[in-house]
């Protein structure tokens, strides 16, 4: 049975957006430029795709709104609120962002429940709360049959939902996702499907994916941006995008269908 998405968040009217790219420019190097004068908006509550090539800047663009890197040139935005030069961990906390790495994410040798416990010990004060959450987490991403499995033996689909529970112990706002459907067996990929859906559905989480499996991206999102030669050179909701001749000019190709 496909992935059905009920709804698309593609323009909220009279709000300003949850974060901000103003202008944003980063090279590595003096000569290696990865984004070029970057413009892009999201609003509460969307679930936004970033597609491109390899080396487009895709994980930089996340690496920048964390803090992890700085732009050379430009602003980014949260909450009406310029956070260009703020560290890591101010933003995680002030702004309520978490991150769900494309590799890694979890400590090894620790069981799956360990891990939740190991997080929550420093997000969740409260000991009663923390035990409710890791136990609330555990159920809905349905991890009780491996909770005592160290993280290194369990499979990919197993290690994917550990990191998005263990990213939802903060109770974030803003959740980044850097291709987390990557070399994943069909069903995986439409288990986690349904869990980007009900994430954006049932915690309003505002939610950043990257990823190659276009396909599969694009059907939990509500828009899509396409960075090719450090610039954005297509943008749209998934339908528009099947229609704009750089989307398929610069990453597509002319005979990729979405459905």
């Amino acid at each position: 049975m496909s992935v059905i998405k009920k709804f698309r968040i593609t323009k909220i009217k009279n709000s300003k957006p949850l974060i901000s790219l103003k202008k944003i420019s980063l090279s590595f190097q003096k000569n290696h430029l990865i984004l070029d004068n970057i413009n892009l908006d999201i609003s509460k509550g969307q679930v936004i795709g970033l597609l491109g090539p390899n080396g487009a800047g895709k994980s930089s663009m996340m690496n920048l709104i964390t803090g992890v890197l700085k732009p050379n040139f430009g602003n980014i935005i949260i909450n009406n609120e310029d956070i260009t030069q703020y560290p890591i961990y101010t933003r995680t906390k002030k702004f309520r962002i978490s991150l769900c790495p494309q590799i890694g994410g979890y400590f090894a040798d620790l069981s799956a429940e360990d891990n939740l416990k190991a997080v929550g010990e420093i997000l969740i004060k409260d000991t009663k709360f923390r035990k409710l959450k890791i136990e609330e987490l555990i159920s809905k991403f349905e991890l009780d049959a491996v909770r005592k499995v160290e993280a290194k033996h369990l499979s990919g689909g197993y290690k994917r939902r550990l990191t998005i529970s263990m990213s939802l112990l903060g109770e974030p706002e803003i959740l980044l996702m850097d291709e987390p459907l990557a070399a994943l067996d069909p069903q995986t990929i439409q288990m986690l499907q349904n869990i980007i859906i009900k994430l954006q559905s049932e915690y309003n989480l505002t939610i950043l994916i990257t990823d190659h499996q276009a396909r599969d991206l694009l059907v939990v999102c509500d828009k899509a941006f396409i960075l090719a030669n450090s610039k954005i050179v297509a943008e749209g909701t998934p339908n528009e995008l099947m229609k704009n001749e750089n989307a398929a000019k610069y990453y597509f190709g002319e005979n990729f269908k979405f459905k």
